[in-house]
């Protein structure tokens, strides 16, 4: 995967306020579907939502990679965020999160969807990736960070 085909400048989004996971949720499917009309995102959260139900994707180190397959999606879409401050979103090492990786897949391709989380998984994994995306200053240098890494 290259990551130029899963993310465009305007899906990343750098420093956005939410109080909660639940708000953070609810603001990852408005930016979803502002950025492509054929989702909904009253769908888009409840997918999201019924993933974290399984389990927080809540990684470690202020990571988290929520994602989610609906309908609608007809190839993977991604989205990097970060926080203007971090959040408790059920990390494995408690940790609070501040940068985001979310995902939309389609529902029929589930050996694309987990090749894509595995190789998001790594590239987040990345400490200095990790450092300077939360050292960015609007979202075109999130996205800039992003590519570079």
């Amino acid at each position: 995967m290259i990551l130029e085909e899963i993310l465009t400048p305007t899906r990343c989004h750098n420093k956005i306020s939410v109080a909660s996971k639940g708000k953070l949720l609810s603001t990852l499917s408005d930016i979803i579907a502002l950025d492509d009309k054929k989702f909904d995102a009253d769908v888009v959260f409840s997918a999201l939502v019924e993933r974290e139900r399984l389990g927080t994707t809540g990684l470690s180190r202020g990571v988290a990679i929520p994602h989610c397959k609906v309908a609608e999606c007809t190839k993977v879409t991604g989205f990097l965020v970060t926080l203007e401050n971090p959040i408790d979103f059920g990390a494995s090492d408690g940790l609070p999160v501040d940068l985001i990786f979310a995902l939309v897949a389609p529902s029929s391709n589930d050996k694309q969807h987990d090749n894509t989380l595995a190789e998001i998984i790594n590239f987040l994994g990345d400490d200095d990736f990790c450092f300077m995306a939360r050292q960015t200053f609007d979202n075109e240098d999130l996205y800039n960070v992003a590519i570079m890494a």
